[in-house]
This record gives C-alpha cells, sequence and structure tokens, in this order.
C-alpha cells in the first residue's frame, strides 16, 4: 500500500508563461532611453525661465542705476526745510493816499471828421493843400472854374436893371393916375389896375435879387474852404476832373486831431460811484496809455458820459477830452484808458508782491521782531498796479514780506536781506512809493553764506533746491 502511493503521481499542468514578466525583461532596456528624451525639454523649459529672470533681473538693476536716489542728507544751508532762516525781502506798512481808478479799452475818436464835397458842379481847376498837411478853418482847398457863375451873375443884374426900369415907370403912370382920378378925369379901375402892376414889377425885381445872390453864392462855392481845422487826409480827385454834388466820395477828408477825445466803456456797477462825482461837479482825470498799458500818451478829462446802458454788455460809453497836442493820439486808435474816480486818504498801503493767496484767503506775511513770520488775513482794497490799500488786518509800521514769501510757513525763521539804497535806480517806476530791495539773486546768495557752515562749499547740503534758485 505504500508503495501504491508512493506512485500515484499528479496529473501535469501545462506551464503558465508570464508574459509580461518576457515583455518587462525585453522592455526595461528601453525605458532609460524614453526618460531621457523626455527630460531635455523639461532642462529647456528651465533654461528659458532662468534665462528670462536674469534678464527682468538686469533691467531692474539699470532702471535703480539710471534713477537719481532720494537724497537722504539733511538740508544745510538755510533753506527753510531744516529749521534754518529763510532770506527774503521786507518793505513797511506805510500811511498814504491810494488812487480809485478804473481801467478800460478805449478807441481814439475825434472830435469832427468832415468829407468834404462841391456844393456846385464844374471843373476842378485847382487843389491848394498838401495831402496830410494842417488846416485852418476857412483855408482854401480847392478851386472850380468860376465863369459860367460869373456869366450867369451878369445875366441876373442885367434882368434886375431891366426890371428897375419898367418898375420906375409903372410908378410913374401911377403917379399920374392918381392925379387924374383926383380930377375925376379918369375911371379909378385904371387907377387900381397900375397900382397891380407896380407891385408886380417891386415882385419880379425882388426875384431878380434873388438870382444876382444865387449866383454869387455859386462863385463862393467855387473857392472850397476848411470847414474845421485839422489834418487833410489823401485827397480823393486830381485837378481836371470834372465834380458833381453827387460824388460819394467827395475831394478830401479833414479830421480834427486838437482836441480829440477817447471813447471807452464804464461797467454799470461802477456808474453810481462815477455819476456822483460828475454831478457833484468834479472834473475825472483820464489818462491814455498804450496797447501795453506802459508808456502814457496823454492827459485830459471826463467830457460826457452817454444816457443808455447796452443792455447786451452791461456797460455805458462815456467820453474824454484830450489836447493832443503833440498828436500822440491818433483817429481810431486802441488804448488803455485809466479814469481816476476818487482818492482814498490816509489808508495803508503795501506792495502789491506782499499779497499772498491761499487757504486762508488773501494774506501776508508779517516779520515780527524776532525774525519769525506770522500769517496775517488782510482785506483787500484798489491798487494801482505797484501798490494796493489794506483795508483791514495790518497796522501802520509792520513788515511784510515782499520776496521769497514762496519758501515761508507759518512761525519760519527769517534773515532780512539788505534794502537797496535810496536813488540807486532812479527811473525806475516800478519802485516808486516803496522801499527799494536788493534783486534777488543778489540777496538769496548773501543769506546763504550767511547761513552756510563754516567749510562748506556753494551748493553742497541744497541738492535740487540750488539748482533750482540758480535758475
Amino acid at each position: 500500500m505504500d508503495d501504491q502511493r508512493s506512485e500515484i503521481r499528479l496529473p501535469e499542468r501545462p506551464a503558465r508563461v508570464d508574459h509580461e514578466a518576457v515583455s518587462r525583461e525585453y522592455e526595461e532596456p528601453v525605458i532609460p532611453r524614453q526618460r531621457e528624451a523626455v527630460s531635455r525639454p523639461s532642462r529647456w523649459r528651465l533654461l528659458k525661465r532662468l534665462l528670462w529672470l536674469l534678464l527682468v533681473a538686469m533691467i531692474v538693476a539699470a532702471a535703480v542705476w539710471y534713477f537719481p536716489r532720494p537724497d537722504t542728507q539733511p538740508k544745510e544751508a538755510g533753506r527753510g526745510r531744516s529749521g534754518g532762516p529763510v532770506p527774503v525781502g521786507v518793505a513797511p506798512v506805510q500811511k498814504g493816499d491810494m488812487p480809485v481808478s478804473l481801467s478800460q479799452l478805449g478807441t481814439v475818436s475825434p472830435l469832427a471828421t468832415v468829407t468834404v464835397k462841391t456844393q456846385i458842379n464844374g471843373y476842378l481847376t485847382e487843389v491848394a493843400f498838401r495831402e496830410g498837411q494842417m488846416v485852418k478853418k476857412g483855408d482854401v482847398l480847392a478851386q472850380i472854374d468860376p465863369r459860367p457863375y460869373q456869366v450867369a451873375l451878369e445875366q441876373a443884374e442885367a434882368t434886375l436893371a431891366k426890371d428897375q426900369a419898367l418898375l420906375r415907370n409903372a410908378q410913374l403912370d401911377l403917379e399920374r393916375y392918381n392925379t387924374l382920378v383926383a380930377q375925376n378925369s379918369i375911371a379909378r379901375q385904371t387907377r387900381d389896375t397900375q397900382v397891380s402892376l407896380v407891385a408886380q414889377n417891386q415882385a419880379t425885381i425882388k426875384a431878380d435879387q434873388a438870382q444876382i445872390d444865387v449866383q454869387k453864392l455859386n462863385l463862393t462855392y467855387c473857392r472850397i474852404v476848411s470847414p474845421v481845422t485839422g489834418r487833410v487826409g489823401l485827397r480823393q480827385v486830381d485837378p481836371g476832373n470834372y465834380v458833381q454834388t453827387s460824388d460819394p466820395n467827395g475831394i478830401v477828408v479833414v479830421t480834427q486831431l486838437q482836441p480829440i477825445s477817447v471813447i471807452f466803456t464804464v461797467a454799470e456797477d461802477n456808474l453810481p460811484a462815477v455819476m456822483k462825482r460828475v454831478r457833484a461837479g468834479a472834473s475825472l482825470p483820464v489818462i491814455a496809455f498804450d496797447r501795453t498799458g506802459t508808456t502814457e500818451l496823454g492827459a485830459g478829462t471826463l467830457d460826457t458820459v452817454d444816457n443808455q446802458i447796452d443792455t447786451t454788455t452791461g456797460t455805458v460809453k462815456a467820453r474824454a477830452v484830450f489836447d493832443n497836442r503833440d498828436e500822440v493820439l491818433f483817429p481810431n486808435q486802441f488804448v488803455n484808458v485809466r479814469l481816476l474816480v476818487n482818492t482814498m486818504q490816509d489808508t495803508d498801503i503795501v506792495p502789491v508782491s506782499a499779497i499772498q493767496r491761499g487757504a486762508p484767503g488773501t494774506f501776508v506775511y508779517v516779520v515780527s521782531p524776532e525774525n519769525t513770520v506770522t500769517v496775517a488775513k488782510v482785506k483787500l482794497g484798489p491798487s494801482d498796479g505797484q501798490r494796493i490799500a489794506i483795508l483791514s488786518g495790518l497796522q501802520p509800521g509792520e513788515s511784510v514780506v515782499v520776496d521769497g514769501a514762496d519758501r515761508l510757513r507759518d512761525g519760519a525763521k527769517v534773515t532780512l536781506a539788505p534794502s537797496k539804497p535810496e536813488g540807486a535806480a532812479p527811473g525806475d517806476e516800478r519802485d516808486k512809493g516803496q522801499p527799494q530791495v536788493a534783486p534777488r539773486r543778489t540777496d538769496s546768495e548773501a543769506a546763504q553764506r550767511s547761513a552756510r557752515p563754516q567749510g562748506q562749499q556753494p551748493g553742497e547740503g541744497q541738492g535740487g533746491e540750488s539748482r533750482r534758485s540758480s535758475q
């Protein structure tokens, strides 16, 4: 039994082949090559990213190197940014008279512009003026041939003599008829008829005399004279032409230049003050300036104000008269007109350059005895262009900053720049009526030298501020 058991054999199963293992065995040499092919694009992408990062870093470095870095050093040399004193120019508040004036644009207008025309028809034989010549009223300008009118005058005189003879004869017959009527020798009707004939002859003589006067007047018109005193312009017709009364251009234009007027406008808001002075009998001065408003052309007075306000502009026209002895004012010239309405007496006056405008409104920097500035709000009055009246906010004797206020703040320390000596710049109209101040650049440099620490070179510790001040 034991031997039989030992001989029992199990049925043989077919061997199972592991194809996956075989395939992995044959494929294992191929897998590293595929991984190497896949890793090459990844490395190229990484290299490109590194190159871009490097390029961006270079650009940032160039930008940081090119643009200037902020100056971290403290500002010295007294520019008012680190507490150092600021050099300023000052002027005292003064008491004085301030004119209240109105400035407008005006047009020079002559008081008389006459186009000289002929009053009769005829040939122009002579022109007795020179173009641009000054003529007086009654001066002969031109001559028209008088011969036709002289002949007509002689004819009228002959007709008058004939009619006068007829009148004398009629008057003699009337005397006879009156005698015969008194003797009752003729009918009264005959005498009455003769009375009417005498009256007719008398009327005829009056007509003849009027005709003579007409011809004499025509002879007078043959001599064309200037109706006004003024300057003649360019002649419109030459001698030898036949002129007529219907000619539109005439012979010449005469314009009156002395005196001459300026027409300008006054705003309706300012009209009450002007009319108040006019009704009081005041003579309001008017000054005419050139187009730039710097050169005075003439001084005159307000002559009259128009009787209506223009509703489209809200202004009223006014006329000022000027002597124009130097003939500086020319017709149709544009000028700047300054009308002096009134004068404020004994008011506080400061230079216009002292006025500042900002959040507080209109204010000035007042310099204290301790050389510090304070902000003083002021109420402004009229100005003449260089000075301005202060209605409230200041006291006479106080000093206000007129130069260097752009670098100040309330409570800042200042140094006073030296003032210009009197008479240093004669003829400077801008410095009249206010203290003289030295030029800004000289004062600033002097103050900076005084505030600069010993041994410091010019321009050190100032950065862009020193360059801006030199500009």
